[in-house]
Order: structure tokens, then sequence, then C-alpha cells
């Protein structure tokens, strides 16, 4: 294989976002929208493409970090341009130019591109296609052999030219020599007053065989975004090849107009998922769960068989077997252990839950290390936050019995098989296996050694 580059292009300003947030920044499928094709274009060969990008770097490489090498367009002076900043940098004899806001693009097509060079004299490769309806795409203009002749953009086309039906996708392989010479020949005549990189391609174009075309199948691929309408329309597409894929992987979705799974994700085998379920970020589903209707689960790791009905995760972990909602709120830090309950109306934040403990109803436990075996009863709050202004931490041993409204004032520690009554306010520690009711809580009893 000739040695390869690419460049990513990912400086345009998307004025039709109406945002201040860079367009390929945008979320698309749970991943800013730039991300795809620089995968496309890693899964194809190329471990650290230039990307271009507009004078701020910094957002870009919060995102995604040091893997490609970056380059700034200081001037919108259009694709041609911006290619020609890159050329300092570029090394190899091939080198693929990709633009940020297609994400769909797929490495088959840029391999099919380079391959369509290969053993030929083509100074360049462009993927073509015939999308269905409106669009704003360059159209293909051939001799009558079917040659490849030029590409004239839909602005400056006219109204025969715009009735051809094969344009141009926006997806190339070029010779590196050869698009450093063209670049330094193209001008910005033409409505826009920008230096077009089709131009390069249609100077390259002007001897024999000098550009071949490779055709794409998957209209999907000629999808780019320019507006919120059509990150909306890209949105729907992504979630069905989402939905798609975890299906084929052996998930149930039983309704995928209602389900909502960022690209991210990953889910078991014979996992089912159920309508008005959202699952979101990096987030991890184990095998045989039940998940939903109703639940939103987002940057969490969620055991095998586990029910998470009517509730929110975020941020959480949950163990095997356990059982989760309806309408439980899991926050971040939380790690509920095997086989836990966790039933209406529970809150929890930053709270670890050991196996096989029960948290019914209404409750809120925050900062707090729950043991093994225990039961919390409904109404129970753990005070988390004292007079200082600070969080203070709450640890309930295992076994203990935690009665109905019990309000745990941290910091305090519950030893192994109490029992605070019900309504009891506890503002000390409780010795293990001793009995504390009344407001503040005292000890009334001290259990013998059976329980």
């Amino acid at each position: 294989m000739e040695q390869l580059t690419a460049v990513v292009l990912a400086a345009g300003r998307g004025t039709r976002m109406k945002s201040n947030l860079p367009k390929v920044l945008h979320p698309l499928g749970g991943r800013p929208m730039m991300m795809y094709a620089l995968d496309a274009v890693r899964r194809s060969g190329v471990a650290h493409p230039l990307l271009v990008v507009g004078e701020d770097v910094t957002p870009f490489r919060a995102v995604a970090g040091s893997a490609p090498r970056y380059v700034v367009q200081r001037r919108p002076l259009g694709t041609g341009h911006a290619v020609a900043q890159a050329l300092p940098r570029l090394r190899g004899r091939l080198v693929y130019v990709v633009y940020a806001d297609m994400p769909f693009v797929s490495p088959a097509t840029l391999r099919a591109l380079r391959e369509a060079m290969a053993g030929s004299a083509a100074r360049a490769a462009v993927a073509t296609g015939v999308p269905g309806g409106a669009h704003h795409f360059g159209r293909i203009l051939r001799d009558g052999q079917g040659r490849f002749r030029r590409i004239v953009e839909d602005r400056d086309a006219t109204p025969e030219e715009r009735a051809v039906r094969e344009v141009n996708v926006g997806v190339y392989c070029f010779r590196v020599s050869e698009v450093r010479r063209a670049l330094e020949r193209i001008r910005p005549t033409n409505r826009q007053r920008e230096y077009y990189l089709t131009d390069a391609v249609n100077l390259l174009a002007a001897q024999d065989g000098g550009v071949v075309t490779v055709a794409v199948a998957d209209p999907d691929e000629m999808i780019g975004v320019n507006s919120r309408e059509e990150l909306a329309q890209a949105e729907r597409r992504m979630r069905r090849r989402i939905l798609s894929r975890v299906m084929e992987a052996g998930v149930t979705v039983t309704d995928p107009a209602t389900t909502f799974i960022d690209e991210t994700v990953r889910i078991g085998e014979d996992t089912i998922i159920h309508p008005l379920t959202l699952i979101t970020g990096k987030t991890v589903i184990g095998r045989g769960c039940v998940i939903g209707p109703g639940a939103r689960i987002h940057d969490s790791v969620v055991g095998g068989r586990v029910r998470v009905r009517d509730s929110s995760l975020e941020g959480a972990r949950v163990g095997d077997g356990s059982v989760v909602g309806p309408y439980a709120h899991l926050r971040p830090g939380t790690v509920v252990g095997r086989d836990v309950e966790i039933g209406n109306f529970a809150e929890m934040k930053a709270v670890y839950v050991g196996d096989r403990t029960k948290v019914h109803h209404k409750s809120y436990l925050g900062d707090a290390r729950i043991g093994a075996d225990v039961n919390i009863g409904a109404g129970t709050v753990t005070c988390n936050y004292g007079l200082d202004h600070r969080k203070h931490r709450t640890t309930i041993g295992n076994g203990a019995y935690i009665g109905s409204d019990s309000m745990l004032v941290a910091p305090v520690r519950i030893g192994r098989g109490a029992i605070t009554g019900a309504g009891a306010v506890v503002t000390k520690d409780v010795p293990p296996r001793s009995v504390v009711v009344g407001v503040p809580a005292r000890v009334i009893r001290v259990l013998d050694g059976r329980r």
C-alpha cells in the first residue's frame, strides 16, 4: 500500500446552525459529529490525519485529543484554501480528503478510492452518487464516452447542468504531488469568491485518465449536515443504524421508534429494551437484562440479569441480579451490589450498597456506605449536609434494620445488626446489635447474639 495520509476539513463556520459551537462538534448519536469522519479515516489506514479547523483549536482538541494533527485555516476562503493550509505538513504519496460534516462516510468507500488509483496513472479519485430529492451537490459532467470531465458547483451550474443526476459526494483521494501543483493554480473565479477544491480536481482531469470515479451505493454516505434540520435528519438515520447494530448483536428492542441508544453504548446478548428508553454516553449493559419501559441510563455500568424500570441512572454501577425502580434515581458515584432491590422513589448519590440490601420506598441516601443484607425503611434520609456547609458520611453495617422515617444525621455510624425505630433521629453512633428509638435516638436494648 502506498504511503497514505488524510485531511479532514472541519473549519467551516456553519452559519446556518446559528450556534456558538462549531458545527462539526454538535452531537450526533451521542458523539461529536466530526468523530465519525475521523473514525472512518482511522479505520481506512490513517492513524494521525490532519484536521483543518478555524482559529480556535481548543474545542476540537478537547474532543479529539492528540490523535489528529491540527492545521489552522485563519480565513475561510474555501475548501481548496483549507486543503492548501495542510500542504506543508502532508507526507506520503496519497491523501484522502474528507469533510467532517459528513458522518456516514465509510472506510469501504475510502479504500475503494485508493484501490481505484492503484496501478493507474490517475491523479485523483472522486466518490460520486445519485441522491434522492432536492440537494445542492456539485454535478459530475462527463464526455460522450462517459469519461469524467469536470465538477460544476450547484450555485455555478446552468439549468441544464443542474439536471444532471450524478453528483460529487465530496470524498477524494489525491496523489499528493499532483494536488499540490493543482492547488497552486486555482483562483477564486466563482460567485462565492472562494478557492474551490473541485477546481483543483478539474485541473487534474485536464489530461485523459487524470481523474477516476467510484460510485457510492449507500445514499446515507452523501448526507452532509449544514443546519439544525439536517442534523435532526442525520440523527434519525444514525439512530436507525445504531438500533440495527444492537439488534444484530442479540438484543431485543421492542419499539425502535421510541428507543434512543447512543453509538457509544454496549449491550449484552438477550437483553430486552422496552419503549421510551434512553441509553446514552459510555454505558455498558450486561447480558439478560430487562431495561425499561421509561428508563434513562447515562454513563453507567449495569451487570447481568438486572431489571431497570421507569428509573434514571447517571454515572452509577449496578451489580448482577439487582432490581431498580420504578421511579428510582441513582446519581453519580452510586455503586449497587448484587441482588439488591431498589424501589419506588429511592434516590441515591455517592452511595455504596452491599449485596442483597433492600431499599424499597421513598428514601434519600447520600454520601453513605451501606453493608450487605440491610433493610432501609420507607422515608429514610441520610442527612449528609451539615451546618458547616460540608457533606458528611453515613455508614450502616451489615444486617442493620433502619426503621421507617429514620433520620441519620451524618457523620454517623450504625453498627452491624443494629435497629433504628420508626421516626428515630440518629445523631450519635449506634453500637452493633443495639436498638435505638426517639428524638434524639437513644439505646433501649441490646440484642443477643442470635441476630
